[in-house]
């Protein structure tokens, strides 16, 4: 199992990716923010020897999660059905920098996530928002016995979390956070006892897509307070 950690840099909202291997075929969790940004995990693939993926998991639809998938050839894109509509819809409004910053105007806390945006995608022309080929509705295992179970939440409604039992590693995407910036409020915080309900005695390590990656006995301690 590869991992690369997510962008430190709230600014630039980068999400971790992850990559599953072995010989029965890679999976890749979560796409990379821009195609540019797939292009570096791939290079980064490339010099450490890993396959390319056969899978790829949306963990959800948020954009940072999803806007690479468009630059990862020949994959089954897997994800919770409905993450699939509201991307849907995404594909189909006009990303641009003009329209961005249309949508600034008219609601100024969308201000920090379109900036993101626009520091990220390279070329607007090459950008294509893909929903999931293949879909599911509570829980999926593929073929190389990764698991992909369902469990929503207040960051998103098809928030996924990926389980890997050989390597004893569960990836909770942003399942456990608040909602996005521009939808949060001062009530807002992050869901513990989501996490609570996920912890596994079989688990060792939960692996969140923007902070570092916590053992069982870390996230015990982190719920517990």
């Amino acid at each position: 199992m590869w991992v690369c950690p997510g962008e430190a840099d709230p600014e630039l909202v980068r999400a971790g990716v992850a990559l599953i291997a072995d010989e029965r075929g890679s999976v890749l969790v979560d796409a990379g923010q821009s195609p540019s940004h797939a292009r570096e995990i791939q290079a980064a693939l490339l010099a450490a020897g890993l396959p390319a993926p056969r899978w790829l998991v949306y963990t959800h639809h948020h954009w940072d999660h999803v806007w690479g998938a468009c630059a990862w050839p020949d994959v089954e894109i897997v994800g919770h059905a409905s993450g699939a509509d509201l991307l849907r819809a995404e594909a189909d409004r006009p990303w641009s920098v003009r329209y961005l910053r249309e949508e600034v105007l008219r609601n100024r806390r969308l201000g920090p996530s379109f900036r993101a945006r626009a520091l990220a995608v390279d070329s607007w022309e090459e950008l294509r928002i893909l929903p999931p080929t293949r879909v599911f509705t509570d829980e999926v295992e593929l073929p190389t016995g990764v698991l992909l179970r369902h469990v929503g939440g207040r960051h998103a409604p098809d928030s996924t979390v990926v389980v890997v039992p050989d390597s004893e590693v569960m990836l909770l995407g942003d399942s456990w956070y608040p909602p996005p910036a521009h939808l949060r409020t001062p009530a807002d915080e992050p869901d513990l006892a989501l996490v609570g309900r996920l912890l596994d005695d079989t688990i060792g390590w939960y692996v969140s897509s923007h902070s570092a990656p916590m053992t069982l006995d870390d996230a015990r301690r982190a719920i517990a307070g």
